[in-house]
């Protein structure tokens, strides 16, 4: 799986096993899901292109990486990858952030958009897409479908948690993406969640049921 990243350090898995007891509030719940995105960002946001710039020490004068090019976008998709932008803004501060509302068929499970707005020139930007749970795979292909008919080219996906089947649908539909994941998780059960998962993402960020 040479474009699926899925990470093995102690203070992402620790949060995680945090994040799945069902007793962990929605407080703890929310500040969990943005310190492992900030981690995740990390490493995902390793190869974002510099450039040398001329700054002024009080020593000298030099010449000194900085990011290059249009700004970092990162695109959640709504609800619960709002949860994990926080997380990666506090990386790169001047990121531009764009939204793609999906809902899922409470039947067929399949996704329908009612919703996307990206930053502009999307073509020119480094993008990074958020949804803590990777489940049938679904949302996050119709996701990257949306913003390449939009013109992005260079598309970051990460998910805290994932489902071998959501991840194998993802790499098959778009193997040019970098794929970042928290942990895989063991399988999805009939009603399509995860296990042993955590819940309802949403749900557990926002406080709703």
């Amino acid at each position: 799986m040479d474009n699926v990243t899925v990470f093995d350090h102690p203070l992402i898995q620790h949060k995680i096993s945090k994040l799945r007891d069902k007793n962990t509030g929605t407080n703890e719940f929310r500040s969990l899901i943005e310190e492992i995105s900030m981690l995740m960002g990390y490493e995902a946001l390793r190869d974002l292109p510099l450039e040398d710039v001329e700054v002024e020490t009080p020593i000298e004068t030099c010449m000194t990486p900085m990011i290059a090019g249009k700004k970092l976008a990162v695109v959640p998709i709504l609800r619960a990858g709002l949860g994990m932008v926080n997380g990666i803004l506090a990386l790169v501060p001047s990121a531009k952030v764009g939204h793609i509302g999906l809902y899922r068929d409470e039947e067929t499970h399949e996704p329908h958009e009612y919703y996307c707005k990206l930053p502009s020139p999307i073509d020119q930007r480094t993008i990074v897409v958020t949804d803590p749970m990777l489940a049938t795979g679904g949302s996050a292909v119709s996701a990257v479908n949306f913003i390449k008919e939009h013109g992005g080219k260079s598309i970051k996906f990460m998910s805290i948690i994932a489902a071998p089947e959501g991840l194998n649908r993802l790499r098959e539909a778009h193997p040019d993406i970098r794929i970042y994941v928290g942990h895989l998780d063991r399988c999805l059960n009939e009603d399509a969640y995860i296990c042993p998962g955590l819940g309802d993402a949403g749900d557990r960020i926002f406080g709703t049921k």
